[in-house]
């Protein structure tokens, strides 16, 4: 590998990382922001560890993973669920009890599996920018550890002075999977039905994450 090369690489896989980060920093402070306090800095450490050794996983087997039917449609239809329940579980002011029902374990759980799933496209365009040169995928895989780490308390900080950002970070996760429905290429979609997929899953799960919500104080 010439040095244009390996600094051309290692441009591309900051570049992915910083572009590709910010959802998964998102689910990480959604499903964290819920915690007591003193458990938020567990469930961010534990989850993104828990999360970036998916990574390692899906890079080591993305040739097999591009082979198998529907498997980001699936990866879609879980992560929008993920994003309404995000946003319809949110801890209510006027209903302090919710918070026992967020646990350590259950918030790292979340983490990892939603930050496998839109994982998909992280790693493989990350192997697809390298050329699947091993030094390159672990450069990017760790390089993703501070973005997630520190993007994520940074944002749970936020959504605890404005409420609203849970909403958007829902939504955000909606617009993900909306991208991820039209880059499973078993459906064959043409690129111009990205835009309003997206749409219309960030629409959808802030639409859905509001209704789940409201029930959800009724029920108290």
């Amino acid at each position: 590998m010439t040095l244009w090369q390996l600094v051309s690489n290692v441009l591309s896989v900051v570049f992915l990382d910083l572009a590709l980060g910010g959802d998964n920093a998102a689910v990480i402070a959604m499903a964290a922001k819920n915690l007591d306090v003193h458990l938020r800095k567990k469930a961010i450490f534990f989850g993104a560890m828990g999360a970036v050794g998916c990574r390692f996983i899906l890079a080591a087997i993305a040739v097999e993973l591009m082979q198998i039917p529907y498997l980001k449609l699936v990866g879609a239809l879980i992560l929008f669920y993920i994003g309404a329940k995000l946003i319809g579980e949110q801890e209510d002011e006027e209903t302090p009890d919710i918070k026992s029902k967020n646990t350590l374990m259950g918030a790292i759980v979340t983490i990892i599996a939603a930050d496998a799933i839109m994982s998909l496209d992280n790693v493989l365009a990350i192997v697809g920018a390298t050329n699947g040169h091993l030094g390159m995928v672990v450069f990017g895989m760790l390089f993703s550890v501070p973005i997630i780490l520190f993007g994520s308390t940074i944002i749970v900080k936020i959504m605890d002075r404005f409420p609203v950002v849970v909403y958007l970070a829902g939504m955000l996760i909606g617009w993900s999977s909306g991208g991820l429905v039209v880059s499973d290429a078993t459906l064959a979609l043409s690129t111009s039905w990205k835009l309003p997929l997206e749409i219309g899953g960030a629409i959808l799960v802030g639409v859905w994450g509001y209704i789940w919500k409201k029930r959800a104080s009724k029920a108290q």
